[in-house]
């Protein structure tokens, strides 16, 4: 593929990344801030760990404390720096779903997080299959321990298309 050439560059759109303001991000999440917190270390790309905000250490940094993760020592709960990309405020609750439906996108609390699944079979008793594409992986899930996934995107909360999800998945 031959480089652009100069007046290609100047036609083409860069993306930004957007964060948020520091005044809203010191809003948002101030100390004691139930939020949820996504790291990406092996192993737990895409996952999202209930946490506290335990106090602001930098521009746009926080250091929060773990619900679930524990120290290596289980002295107490693991404590760990962000920046306000790897931060979200939780979920909102939403309406308390009877069953999900196939296709439908979820997310899974698996090892302490909340990971992006889709359920690829509804099962009896109010059990579920649930697809992982990042994993390749297909688990059994209760009811109690999956949500409807929503995106935080722009300061809001965004439920997932199930038509989209069914286009993808199929």
């Amino acid at each position: 593929v031959p480089p652009f050439g100069e007046e290609e560059k100047e036609n083409m759109s860069i993306t930004k990344e957007v964060k948020a303001s520091d005044a809203t991000a010191q809003k948002m999440f101030s100390k004691g801030t139930l939020v949820e917190v996504s790291s990406d270390d092996d192993g737990f790309e895409g996952a999202w760990f209930a946490a506290n905000i335990v106090k602001t250490v930098g521009k746009d940094k926080f250091l929060v404390q773990y619900q679930s993760l524990r120290t290596d020592d289980d002295s107490g709960f693991l404590r760990e720096e962000f920046d306000t990309l790897h931060i979200r405020p939780c979920p909102p609750e939403t309406l308390v779903v009877d069953r999900f439906s196939l296709f439908e996108e979820v997310d899974a609390l698996y090892n302490d997080g909340w990971w992006v699944g889709v359920i690829s079979k509804v099962l009896g008793g109010s059990k579920y299959l649930v697809y992982f594409r990042d994993t390749d992986e297909e688990i059994e899930f209760k009811h109690s321990d999956l949500r409807p996934h929503q995106d935080w995107i722009d300061g809001k909360w965004i439920m997932a298309s199930q038509a989209l999800m069914k286009l993808l998945y199929l």
